[in-house]
């Protein structure tokens, strides 16, 4: 019996010493190589006598090897008189050198959106474009041809030309299911995380516009003195200590009709104080905005605006801000107030400015695009009518089950081209079963809809859901769900099913 005791102690050492190991091993970094992207392109109308109608967009490519790409891009007017026309699409392109940082991009664009009146049909249409480019290295500019088709009965169909800038934007990540493990940071010295971190934030807000001067609907019933309630999602990131750009995207739920949006992009600069504990940030961005019948002319807006946050916990802060929301010609002119609740984060490497960090942990985020089908949505005539969106939702892993969610969908099929939605909420998903396989999930979103014809009141909506998740690779699932939408104060109320694509990710951040 003596003899075994050695033996017992070397297979409890080797037991304990691989148990040590594992629960510190380090996660591969992974770098995803993409470029983010503006364009623009001026669209001829289908009516002879109306200007062309501006468009603008912006996109997020990830490259899949050397010269294919994929992505999402938000579309919006800034020129005409279709303020407030919006979509949401796919990207999937080439692009290729051929000599001496020359290079071809050609690829399609393929999403949903509308509104403003426009014909613009279910809101389903294409985007291709051929364009020639040049690389500075630091960012690249092109131009083309493009052809724009709302395919869907809309009567918008025009060639023109494309016009594009881009910039190079990449990201470190790892495996999605090692979400939520915990790092020491000096064990990570030695690794490739050993770099300086990025700080980026992200907050859910509510912003009242308090509607001033000439402004008008478009039937030219003054808005003047109302007020117009929004919610919605605004994300950082920081260039250096000081200065950082955004973009933030808003819906309408009370005040006017349903169907009111804006998105904006900018900069600003943040200046801290009382031990980080306070901070000040001016922000001026542009963008677009309209539709719920308001006139903002072609859709071309201002921004800007000052905001205090104070820290609630850990990386918590409440914000309060105050500025302008404005046509440049104050055709279309709002002050505006504000309250959110802002997440801050060090991601994607362990030198951070913080003395206090001394462990890391991985949050999963997952991105997900997919097709909705509402059966039978109630429309303003009386009548109900299948209705068809594209949907971006985008959840972050608050633990290892529960998730935070921001969603955006805009209509491609069923004769309801403006309807839009902007929504957030929580939700909860299990681990993986089924030989690693399978997990399923369950979300409650609200917020902001409308437009379209479709029946939303004011465009206040809860979307209660749940489904599964099947796994194709470590990054890339498969998601189907059904559920239910109910509009207050409207007479939206359809049950809903959605199929579609998640990619998923662990970012490594300063804890």
């Amino acid at each position: 019996m003596v003899n075994n005791i050695p033996r017992a102690l070397l297979l409890i050492l080797t037991f304990s010493v691989h148990f040590f190991y594992a629960q510190n091993e380090t996660p591969e970094k992974k770098t995803q190589i993409g470029f983010a992207q503006l364009d623009f392109l001026s669209i001829n109308m289908p009516d002879a006598n109306e200007a062309n109608m501006d468009f603008t967009g912006i996109h997020y490519n990830a490259m899949l090897n050397d010269w294919a790409y994929a992505g999402l891009g938000f579309y919006g007017a800034v020129g005409g008189i279709r303020g407030g026309f919006f979509t949401l699409g796919l990207n999937l392109g080439v692009k290729k050198e051929i000599y001496n940082n020359l290079f071809v991009d050609t690829g399609l664009h393929f999403g949903g959106g509308g509104g403003a009146s426009a014909p613009d049909g279910g809101g389903a249409f294409i985007l291709p474009h051929l364009n020639l480019g040049y690389d500075f290295k630091y960012f690249s500019i092109s131009a083309g041809w493009s052809y724009i088709n709302f395919f869907d009965k809309g009567t918008i169909n025009s060639n023109q030309l494309y016009v594009s800038a881009q910039i190079p934007l990449s990201f470190d990540y790892t495996h999605f299911k090692k979400r939520q493990k915990e790092f020491n940071i000096d064990n990570l010295k030695n690794t490739k995380w050993n770099t300086k971190s990025h700080r980026i934030s992200a907050m859910v807000h509510l912003n009242n516009l308090s509607v001033k001067g000439d402004s008008k609907f478009f039937d030219g019933t003054p808005i003047n003195g109302r007020t117009i309630r929004l919610a919605g999602f605004e994300f950082s990131s920081f260039i250096n200590k000081d200065w950082f750009y955004f973009i933030k995207a808003d819906g309408a739920y009370s005040g006017i009709p349903a169907g009111y949006m804006d998105i904006f992009i900018g900069g600003g600069y943040h200046l801290s104080m009382n031990k980080n504990r306070t901070n000040i940030q001016a922000k001026f961005g542009i963008g677009a905005g309209g539709g719920g019948g308001v006139d903002t002319k072609g859709g071309f807006l201002v921004y800007p605006d000052l905001s205090i946050e104070q820290k609630v916990f850990d990386n918590m802060y409440a914000s309060i801000n105050k500025g302008f929301l404005m046509s440049p010609d104050s055709h279309f002119l709002s002050s505006t107030l504000g309250f959110g609740l802002k997440y801050y984060v060090e991601k994607d490497g362990i030198l951070t400015k913080s003395k206090n960090s001394n462990k890391a942990i991985l949050k999963g985020v997952e991105t997900i695009l997919k097709q909705d089908w509402y059966l039978d949505a109630s429309r303003n005539g009386g009548f109900e009518q299948d209705m068809h969106q594209i949907s971006l939702q985008i959840n972050v892993l608050l633990n290892k089950y529960i998730y935070g969610a921001g969603q955006t969908s805009f209509a491609n099929f069923g004769d309801a081209g403006a309807y839009a939605e902007g929504i957030v909420g929580l939700g909860v998903q299990s681990n993986t079963f089924l030989k690693d396989k399978i997990s399923v999930f369950a979300q409650l979103l609200g917020g902001a809809a409308g437009g379209g014809g479709i029946s939303t009141g004011e465009g206040l909506i809860v979307k209660p859901s749940f489904g599964i998740n099947f796994k194709i690779t470590n990054t890339l699932n498969l998601r189907g769900g059904i559920g239910y939408v109910k509009a207050r104060g409207g007479s939206l109320s359809s049950v809903f099913g959605n199929f579609g694509l998640s990619y998923n990710l662990s970012f490594l951040t300063a804890k």
